[in-house]
This record gives structure tokens, sequence and C-alpha cells, in this order.
């Protein structure tokens, strides 16, 4: 697995990877246990949402009120993962290489993805145990009344049991990232670059980060750096 630091501003760096989809059990073998099968469903929409998110599939086609409001919550799914996507697939890592701008000594640059992971730990376990109680809250109180209406979601519970399930699995990521995974380190010019690009008007900056994205060979690079360097 690649891991890259960019910078996204004077004194600011983002951690950022692509990966293949993670493959979902296809359901053969129910899990045991609530909680592993809210996990289980949620992946299961995870999976489909970005099957429509690599497809371009427009809310239009859907016809219904129901329907939209399930696309534009799926829509909503697939950006939710994209911010989460390195610490999910960290889950699964044993080793990864550490991509750094060259300007960065080694030292430097792993203390900063290490101080990172410290941060991500403690966000997503506060929040992992804020949108749990929400989601059983909801689930309780909500559940019985959508029962009477066939065909229509608890959308509330949908929500904070896709965020509790979401912060679930970033805090794994993080903390086997910080305990597990053997870091290697490997320096790159063209993210040193990409500090000079912050400077730039945003179409010039545009292109010149599709040549960047080009030479890391990053398909969904630029919508990342475009959105972390507004944002920093």
């Amino acid at each position: 697995m690649d891991v890259y630091l960019v910078p996204v501003g004077p004194e600011r760096y983002e951690p950022y990877c692509e990966v293949p989809d993670e493959v979902i059990d296809d359901g053969s073998d129910p899990p045991r246990g609530f909680i592993k099968r809210i996990v289980r469903r949620v992946q299961a929409t995870i999976a489909e949402a970005e099957r429509d998110r690599r497809e371009g599939k427009p809310v239009d086609v859907h016809h219904g009120r129901f329907d939209r409001l399930r696309a534009r919550m799926m829509r909503w799914v697939a950006e939710s993962i994209a911010e989460q996507r390195l610490l999910w697939h960290l889950r699964q890592q044993d080793d990864a290489c550490l991509h750094y701008p060259d300007d960065l000594s080694t030292p430097n640059a792993v203390a900063l993805l290490m101080d990172q992971l410290r941060q991500d730990v403690e966000k997503h376990r506060r929040w992992m145990i804020i949108d749990g109680i929400l989601f059983v809250v909801s689930f309780v109180a909500l559940g019985p009344v959508f029962l009477l209406i066939p065909g229509v979601a608890n959308i509330p519970a949908f929500y904070f049991g896709f965020r509790f399930v979401g912060h679930y699995l970033s805090h794994r990521g993080a903390s086997r990232g910080l305990k597990v995974v053997a870091w290697r380190h490997s320096p790159n010019a063209s993210l040193t670059e990409l500090r000079r690009l912050l400077t730039l008007q945003p179409d010039d900056r545009e292109r010149a980060v599709h040549a960047v994205a080009e030479r890391l060979q990053l398909e969904h690079f630029v919508s990342f750096f475009q959105r972390a360097a507004v944002s920093a």
C-alpha cells in the first residue's frame, strides 16, 4: 500500500492513498452478533455507493420520491467514503510505503504521519461512541414507526449507523497504522512541487496538479488536492 504525505498548506499535510475497492462478503455466511450485522450491511451499502460513483450514475435516473432520496443518500455515502478510505484500508495492511516531499527529512515525515494517526484515533473513538448512542436511540425510538410504513427506510437510524461503522473502521485503521504497520519511506520530488502550486491561481493550479497526478499515476488525486488545499 502506498501512502502519500501531501502538502496542502504552508505547514499542513494530509495523507492520501488510492487502492482497489474493498471486496465485500456476499452474505452467504451471515455474521453473528448485532454489531457485525450492522457492519456487514453498511459495507454492502459502501460497495454499492462506490459502484455508482465509478459509473457516474445520475440521481435523475431514479423514479419516485423514495428512490431519488435513496440515490442522494448513496451519493453522500460515496463522498464520505473518500474522506476515510485511507484509514479503512490500513485495517488490512501489515506494511506500507510512505511517500513524502523530498525537502522533508525522513524522521520529520514519519512524525507528521504518526501525529495525524494519533489524532485520528482520538477523534474517531469519540465520534464512534457518540454516533453509536444516537444510532441506538433512533433505532429504538423510531424503528416501530417506520415498520408501519412498508418500503420506507429509517433514515435517521441509517445515518447514525453509517457514521458509527465509519468511525469504527477508521479507528481500527488508525490504530493499526500506529501499532502494527511496518512503514517504508520514499522521498518524492513531485510532492515537493505541490507546495509551490499552492500559490497559483485556481485554473493554473488545477492544470499543474493534473501533471503531477499523471506522474504519480493517481486517478482521483486532483479532486482531493483541490478540496484539501482550499480548506487548509
